[in-house]
């Protein structure tokens, strides 16, 4: 009998239940993050022709935010504590499993890795799992956190090399430092461990006035990562520092927050860092997964936005695994991708600041897009200001396990946001090489969901009114639009499954921090008529 360890092994070999052309087998639908179908069925002039193939609604009133995966024909998504797997054509359930778990304050999973023959996914006691993908019976589970201080599991994990990447959130609270992992697929013991908050060094000298008052605070990671499979770099964005608005208490550059880090995937190691994101006090996070590109020109860039409204182009030419440690990235241009207002002034005790993008804005958790051949890149963001009063340094103390803001404002905790009417979001496309914005889509509403250009020349995404979107890359025209009834904040992926490419769409946000309208968590597949 083989045991967990040496049948994951045999599978790896036999290359049992493995994805195939046409799948969009990751969250960011391959390694890179780049979000590039390279399917072209659906084309400017057919898109028109889109139409609604089916609908999964799963019953859930939850914050939706997964990032569907598709292989072989099963498209697999995450609510908060149910893992589901679906037909890709038809939409008919083939299995789902819930797993009980405490609430949260969001109550939001990311999504799901796959890898032969089996899922991964994080919870919100701060575990994680590996399903079998075939049933959904759960073949392992394993804490990475403490749920009583905060920590939670809502990032989509990566899985390579008989590994699953992951980490913990929670860096907005007391006391909760970001740490990323490396398990074994095959049982889900720690491989590796890399603290973003590190305990020595000289990234440790950039934390000052620590005290137990004063812990260091924040660096999570709460959204999925890329992988560079020729070098075996690993690359994560980071969380803010906490308290978020009060940088009295957290003076100093403190690494590695609000950064872009490039680890060796096989040990954890350094190789290179850049913190876009300096002395932050806005609640700016790097948040979602950089996007690992080679431009027309040959540059080797990864593409990262955050809640600053920027969108990074960061040199990546020099990081391989047999990199020194610790090498200091360049960032080649800095775009503005949303509105951004007084970014300097600091806040104080006595009167509101409004500041954009305010604590919500920016980009959130789906990162760029790239399509190489046009060589542009796609960010959506979220243009939404917030108004902030901070307490004093004396009082702004905080209590395990709790949101540690630093606000003065006990009913608007991180911060004050402009009326609804106020709000907005951009779709905008950039010069890979040049930094350049080539076109700018305005949208009534902030845009969460994810961005996917495909081969045909087409954008997909969606918006919080619950229409998603086909786009020509191109112009910035819009081609084609349909209403799924429910805000987009998830995924949208092209795939082909039956000889067709299809979209599916994962909509259904409902979230305390978007006043959106109610609706169950469904995903919505179309295909052309």
């Amino acid at each position: 009998m083989y045991s967990a360890a040496a049948l994951f092994g045999l599978l790896a070999q036999t290359g049992v239940s493995k994805s195939q052309p046409g799948d969009w087998p990751t969250y960011s639908g391959d390694f890179s993050a780049t979000r590039f179908s390279p399917l072209a069925e659906i084309t400017r002039a057919t898109v028109g022709s889109l139409r609604r193939t089916c609908t999964y609604d799963t019953g859930e009133f939850t914050a939706f935010q997964t990032g569907p995966i598709e292989v072989r024909g099963v498209l697999y998504f995450t609510t908060y504590n149910t893992t589901f797997a679906v037909d890709a054509s038809t939409c008919a359930l083939k299995w789902r499993y819930s797993r009980p778990g405490p609430s949260s304050f969001l109550d939001v999973n990311r999504g799901l890795a796959f890898a032969e023959g089996r899922l991964f996914r994080g919870a919100s006691d701060a575990h994680v799992i590996a399903l079998d993908a075939a049933s959904g019976k759960p073949r392992w589970d394993v804490p990475i956190g403490d749920r009583d201080k905060g920590e939670s599991v809502p990032m989509a994990p990566i899985a390579w090399g008989g590994m699953v990447f992951v980490g913990n959130a929670g860096g907005d609270n007391f006391g909760v430092t970001g740490r990323i992992y490396a398990l074994s697929a095959a049982d889900g013991h720690q491989l590796w461990r890399f603290d973003v908050v590190p305990g020595s060094g000289p990234a440790r000298a950039t934390w000052k006035n620590i005290t137990p008052q004063t812990p260091p605070t924040g660096g999570a990671t709460w959204t999925t990562y890329s992988l560079d499979r020729e070098s075996g770099v690993l690359w994560v964005s980071t969380g803010n520092v906490a308290p978020d608005f009060l940088i009295a208490l957290h003076p100093g550059d403190n690494l590695y927050t609000t950064s872009v880090l490039a680890l060796d995937a096989k040990t954890g190691k350094l190789l290179g860092y850049v913190q876009p994101v300096k002395q932050d006090f806005h609640d700016w996070d790097m948040t979602a997964a950089p996007a690992l590109i080679r431009t027309r020109a040959g540059k080797l860039l990864a593409a990262a936005a955050g809640k600053d409204g920027l969108l990074y182009g960061i040199d990546r030419s020099n990081v391989a695994a047999s990199s020194e440690n610790g090498r200091r990235l360049k960032i080649v241009y800095a775009t503005p991708v949303t509105t951004r207002t007084n970014v300097t002034t600091r806040l104080n005790p006595t009167t509101e600041t409004r500041f954009c993008p305010g604590t919500s804005g920016g980009t959130e958790w789906n990162g760029p897009s790239f399509s190489p051949p046009l060589n542009l890149l796609f960010v959506n963001a979220v243009d939404w200001c917030s108004s902030v009063k901070v307490a004093s340094a004396s009082t702004a103390i905080g209590k395990p396990g709790a949101p540690w803001s630093g606000s003065g404002d006990p009913e608007h905790g991180f911060g004050r946001f402009d009326p609804q009417e106020k709000w907005g979001g951009w779709l905008t496309a950039v010069d890979a090489d040049s930094g350049r914005v080539r076109w700018k889509y305005k949208s009534p509403t902030p845009l969460l969901a994810a961005v996917t250009p495909t081969a045909a020349g087409l954008v997909f995404t969606g918006d919080l009114n619950g229409d998603v979107l086909a786009l020509d890359a191109a112009s910035g025209r819009v081609l084609w639009r349909d209403s799924t009834g429910a805000p987009i904040g998830g995924g949208v992926i092209s795939y082909r499954t039956g000889g067709h490419q299809r979209i599916a769409v994962a909509a259904g946000m409902n979230s305390r921090l978007w006043p959106v309208k109610k609706a169950t968590a469904r995903v919505v597949i179309y295909g052309l008529k």
